[in-house]
């Protein structure tokens, strides 16, 4: 008996992961803003950046911060500049919002993204900077200028 139940378990398992679910089946793809605009051309193939951008944004990142080389090839940024913009109501979408260029497809493949921990999410021209920031801009100018003047000691 105990060997039946087993077989029957077995085939019955067997048949659920052959068969496709139809809940899968109907899940509709992502979907992408593509750039706009005469001569936007991303830097690899459509397919070839679905793919690989998770390598290409590595090794960038490697480059950029263990050898300080800045490049643009692959620039976080300049994707963010050319697939982020601004919907009909001038609501630019944040990371973690379903419209996100990022968050599509990320959100579709159970992705986390931790770019943005550091990085903007919003392309720099779309940023709004605050009078908070340049005050503090202002006084660690003023600091460093201190510290220079006085020979180092503050």
């Amino acid at each position: 008996m105990n060997q039946r139940f087993l077989r029957l378990f077995f085939i019955l398992g067997g048949l659920m992961i052959l068969l496709p679910a139809k809940s899968m089946a109907d899940t509709p793809f992502p979907t992408i803003r593509e750039p706009e605009g005469e001569g936007v051309k991303c830097v690899q193939p459509e397919e070839e950046m679905r793919r690989n951008h998770m390598d290409y944004i590595l090794h960038q990142r490697d480059k950029t911060v263990h050898e300080g080389i800045r490049t643009e090839t692959y620039s976080l940024a300049k994707c963010i500049d050319c697939h982020v913009e601004p919907d009909e109501s001038g609501k630019i979408a944040k990371h973690d919002d379903k419209e996100h260029f990022c968050n599509s497809c990320h959100e579709y493949t159970s992705v986390q993204i931790d770019c943005f921990e550091c990085h903007a999410d919003r392309p720099q021209k779309y940023i709004k900077r605050d009078s908070k920031k340049n005050a503090l801009q202002q006084q660690l100018n003023k600091t460093l200028s201190a510290r220079d003047t006085d020979g180092g000691n503050l």
